[in-house]
């Protein structure tokens, strides 16, 4: 799809649509018709091509975008001097970062801290997976921001960022345009892209997964067909807008596993116009169109998955992300919370807002969880007996988002995690007063 569109000074403008090829210039002529990289631009630009993907990737899965900007990147970068990386970790990290033993885990929400905390600063690893360096794996963050980037801004080379905003409202200003996400909303950075990160109102938390593998796509549908879960219309890309601003400006950069910074003249979103299917976008989980039983039996709980990061073995997700969104329960005969499993893959879990069905008591807005690969978990005691017992009619879970950041690698707790006040060293007792029921002489009716 290709669409042109000149950007409002007023705010955020975006396009519709997930992986398409868009146009769009905030100047007009700004893009050039039938030349990629003209000897001359107008408005005396340069030509720059971001890429985000291997040039010899098959054409679907290739991703690129020709940057028309007043100076090309090299100009904002001089030498990099490495800083400290506060409570940010990368994969594989290092083993001694816990001494926990193996075992289910939960996090209560963690407070905003009073500190002075941009984006940058503010970022808190929870686990690591896989290998960053390898491109294979991810690592799920909190991040706390307290006070808007000025004259800062962040690029990662390590992976996408996939933010989940759950307290508070965030600005991402990038090289393509401006995203605003709110409580509900997630927006994705590509990896290589530079952007600033501002409140859009009181400080906030959100939830980081950061993405070492494959771009996030859309999943397949399979047997579902053409319609449901997360449609590519539903997509918000930003248009075109820029800065051609002189100020002293850092420049963060994540790279192999460390944090860089750099120190430059001038602002860097200074794009002007630019077309490509490799941007930044936005996503309102509302819109996502759930599907479920009608009759009996219980979905596997992959048909709630949003985006998923494909690995080498097809069906085995670098990383998905899936979400337990409001919708109808109304299956008969059928246990209605997620039943007990052990399972390959692990998960970091967050709620957003409301209550999760199989937590009801101790999984709490803004908390965490983490159920590695082959460990058990499920519902909770009182979770069960209302769940065996209650009247199998009807009913709507309404007022809540649950999500989760789920690999098929094992999730490595950082320090920060294994220390935090937050943790619920009693998760496990959730279990504890599940109760015998078997008789050999017992038959459900039919």
């Amino acid at each position: 799809m290709s669409v042109v569109q000149s950007a409002s000074a007023a705010g955020p403008a975006y396009m519709s649509g997930f992986g398409n090829s868009f146009e769009t210039e905030a100047l007009p002529g700004a893009l050039p018709v039938g030349l990629n990289s003209p000897q001359k631009c107008n408005y005396g630009l340069y030509a720059e091509q971001l890429s985000g993907t291997a040039f010899t990737m098959p054409q679907a899965s290739n991703r690129r975008s020709w940057l028309y900007r007043i100076f090309p990147s090299v100009k904002h970068s001089g030498r990099y001097e490495r800083v400290a990386p506060g409570f940010l970790r990368s994969a594989p990290a290092a083993r001694e970062e816990s001494s926990l033993p193996l075992g289910q885990l939960r996090w209560g929400p963690p407070p905003i801290p009073q500190e002075d905390l941009t984006f940058v600063s503010g970022l808190r690893t929870m686990t690591t997976a896989g290998d960053a360096d390898a491109r294979s794996g991810m690592a799920a963050h909190y991040v706390f921001v307290t006070r808007s980037m000025r004259d800062e801004y962040f690029m990662n080379a390590d992976g996408e960022l996939l933010v989940v905003a759950q307290e508070g409202g965030l600005r991402f200003v990038t090289e393509f345009g401006i995203l605003d996400i709110a409580p509900g909303e997630v927006c994705i950075i590509p990896r290589g892209v530079v952007f600033r990160a501002e409140l859009t109102g009181g400080p906030a938390r959100a939830y980081v997964c950061e993405n070492y593998g494959a771009a996030f796509v859309l999943p397949e549908r399979g047997p579902i067909g053409a319609n449901c879960l997360a449609n590519p219309r539903d997509f918000l890309t930003p248009v075109a807008w820029w800065e051609d601003r002189e100020a002293r400006s850092e420049i963060f950069v994540k790279w192999g596993g460390d944090l860089f910074r750099t120190i430059t003249q001038r602002s860097p979103l200074d794009v002007v116009a630019w077309h490509g299917n490799y941007a930044p976008c936005k996503y309102d989980l509302r819109r996502f169109s759930p599907v479920g039983s009608v009759l009996y039996d219980h979905p596997d709980p992959s048909i709630f998955t949003v985006l998923t990061s494909p690995s080498d073995t097809a069906g085995a997700a670098n990383v998905d992300f899936v979400i337990f969104p409001e919708r109808w329960m109304v299956a008969e005969k059928t246990f209605r919370p997620p039943w007990y499993h052990r399972n390959i893959m692990s998960e970091f879990m967050g709620l957003i807002y409301g209550v999760y069905d199989a937590k009801p008591e101790g999984f709490r807005p803004g908390g965490a969880s983490l159920h590695n690969s082959m460990l058990a978990h499920g519902p909770d005691e009182h979770s069960f007996e209302h769940a065996s017992n209650g009247e199998l009619k009807p009913v709507k879970q309404s007022g809540t988002m649950a999500f989760m950041f789920e690999t098929r690698l094992p999730q490595r707790l950082t320090r920060y995690a294994a220390e935090s006040p937050e943790r619920d060293d009693g998760y496990a007792g959730c279990w504890a007063g599940l109760r015998k029921h078997f008789d050999p002489n017992r038959r459900e009716p039919g």
